[in-house]
């Protein structure tokens, strides 16, 4: 919802109906992901995509049923036959698309969520997609972190207190991983059955990307880190390098000790398992006191640490003399990055995202070419949730 997030909050704020298809499912190589959603207008405008063009006439279709009085209803697109014109996946993936009508009556909440995502406060929207009972299809409950100001004011049912318990407590979960998945349960929120599926989206803010040492390598991971959408904050202590002038793709440029910032972000709860670190100055006096507080803080998605194997063993002699043990040490990937080849700056933030990204998802880093089976994996962190939606 989030790419048609402005168009949508403008009709509903006219008290116009717009019918609306969610991506809630995926398997194999579907093109969108979960959460990509389209609109169709008032007018009959057509916004944003679940398929990049597979499937939208169908659902296109759909929502024009539903804003005509149709119940809301749940479609699977999967592998398009022979026929040119039949509708389907050419990529061989499958989708479940969620299509509904959205108003000022149906999702009286969509001002505040979209208020708090342009803020950048983390919410979670709980909807309805599957039920025995017809008349809970499309409700919704709005999440909150727990312990915070806005949880007091959760709002919305799913249709039962018991369930919206159930529910409430998965997506919490769910919101501070910043993942969105379709979870199920029983038809009134029993942890057990599926006759009940619940579609949750998570808003979050981005994830960060701290990257510490102020040199050319820095510059081009920042610009790297920046277009695969994280928040990125360069820290070095010297401030003639630590300059807004060197990193203008940087969200943040921060001029003190490497490991008093981190600690400082810790001690603050800004740092989850959606961060990733990079040490780049492979400099000791500034690589294991920060190294230190990486790897035995909180856990994140990323620690590495950038330098020669010759670097790499005498940090570790290092970290270990610091009294690091060796299963906080194995957070550490070191020497930094993928083996790709790299030599330039460019070349070498490139080798480093593809290993963020190869452990996001669980890939090898092998070439695809080499390989058989599904081109995307699980995430390995929903799978072991036993969440759905998953590519």
């Amino acid at each position: 919802m989030r790419e048609v997030l402005q168009e949508l909050l403008g009709w509903w704020q006219a008290g116009e109906r717009v019918g609306m298809g969610t991506v809630v499912g995926t398997w194999r190589s579907a093109p969108r992901p979960p959460g990509a959603s389209m609109l169709v207008g008032p007018g009959g405008e057509a916004v944003g995509s679940v398929s990049g063009g597979c499937v939208e006439g169908a659902v296109y279709e759909l929502s024009q049923e539903v804003l005509d009085g149709r119940p809301p209803v749940l479609q699977r697109y999967g592998v398009s036959d022979d026929d040119a014109f039949a509708v389907g996946l050419t990529c061989g993936g499958i989708l479940d698309v969620f299509v509904e009508e959205i108003s000022q009556q149906t999702f009286p909440q969509l001002g505040r969520v979209a208020t708090e995502i342009d803020e950048g406060r983390p919410v979670a929207v709980a909807t309805v997609v599957a039920h025995p009972d017809e008349s809970w299809l499309g409700r919704r409950l709005v999440v909150h972190p727990e312990h915070t100001a806005a949880a007091e004011g959760d709002t919305g049912t799913l249709g039962s207190a018991r369930a919206d318990a159930a529910v409430r407590d998965d997506a919490r979960g769910l919101l501070a991983g910043g993942r969105t998945a379709t979870l199920s349960y029983g038809p009134d929120g029993e942890r057990r059955g599926d006759q009940m599926r619940v579609f949750v989206a998570s808003y979050a803010p981005k994830p960060r990307m701290l990257v510490f040492g102020a040199i050319d390598f820095a510059a081009a991971v920042a610009r790297v880190g920046s277009f695969l959408g994280y928040q990125v904050t360069v820290v070095d202590a010297r401030p003639v390098f630590a300059t807004r002038s060197r990193f203008p793709e940087a969200d943040e440029v921060v001029v003190q000790w490497p490991h008093k910032y981190l600690q400082g972000e810790v001690d603050a709860e800004r740092i989850d398992e959606r961060t990733v670190i990079c040490v780049l100055t492979h400099d000791p006096k500034f690589d294991v006191p920060l190294l230190e507080v990486a790897l035995t803080g909180p856990r994140v998605a990323y620690v590495g640490a950038m330098g020669s194997r010759r670097t790499h063993e005498d940090r570790l002699a290092r970290l270990r003399e610091a009294g690091i043990d060796e299963e906080h040490l194995a957070r550490m990937s070191s020497p930094i990055g993928l083996d790709l080849g790299a030599r330039t700056p460019e070349e070498t933030a490139v080798s480093i995202a593809a290993e963020i990204i190869a452990l996001r998802w669980g890939g090898a880093g092998d070439r695809l070419s080499e390989l058989q089976g599904p081109i995307h994996h699980r995430d390995p962190i929903a799978h072991q949730m036993g969440e759905e939606s998953l590519t």
